[in-house]
């Protein structure tokens, strides 16, 4: 499921940052591309979870506006990734990069776009979808309560996010129901129902 692969990507990048943190050097280096790495493909696949999510819900302008929150914030947050990787690439330094931030964010609109705004629309616009599922039946009470618990977690502490992962993960795993219900079960027709009458009696039949 795309919902665990997700997941434990997001759970790799809070993992390895907590590990780099711990060697004393968490800058431009192994760790810092290895953790944002697999951030980037944690955001990449919990694209087409929300999307997922989504067909749970009625189809009309609120599902529109609903899904185009968590959508919008992993956009951000995915520019957000693209350029802690390319500034680790670029800079020599932990100072160097630093400069290369500060300037950036000096940009009228990116600080807000990319750094304080943009990427927490994808925790609230999830949180506002768990929420709505919840509302018509398609989640247990449950998922909503664990998901607003780990991301405040998150909010706390960037250092908590292996466990916010997880709580995620855990939240949206009923959600795998959906896609179950949606294609419905398929059964095989035998072939006598498909074709009761003798090839032979066909009309045009040779």
């Amino acid at each position: 499921m795309l919902v665990v692969s997700a997941s434990l990507c997001f759970c790799g990048y809070g993992a390895i940052r907590l590990v780099g943190k711990a060697s004393g050097h968490y800058g431009p280096g192994i760790a810092w591309q290895a953790a944002h790495l697999a951030g980037l493909a944690a955001l990449a696949l919990f694209v087409p979870v929300v999307l997922g999510l989504g067909r749970g819900l009625p189809r009309g302008p609120v599902r529109t506006g609903v899904l185009s929150v968590p959508l919008m914030g992993s956009a951000a947050a995915i520019i957000q990734f693209g350029i802690d990787i390319v500034f680790a690439v670029l800079a020599p330094d932990a100072t160097r990069m630093t400069t290369l931030y500060r300037d950036f964010s000096a940009i009228p609109g990116v600080s807000a776009v990319v750094y304080t705004v943009g990427p927490q629309l994808f925790y609230a616009g999830l949180v506002l979808l768990v929420v709505l599922l919840v509302r018509v039946g398609r989640l247990p009470w449950w998922s909503a309560v664990v998901l607003v618990v780990s991301v405040l977690l998150s909010i706390v502490s960037l250092d908590l996010l292996p466990i916010t992962s997880l709580g995620i993960l855990g939240a949206l795993l009923p959600a795998g129901r959906l896609s179950d219900e949606h294609t419905g079960p398929r059964t095989r027709i035998p072939d006598a129902e498909l074709d009761p009458v003798p090839l032979e009696q066909h009309p045009g039949h040779a």
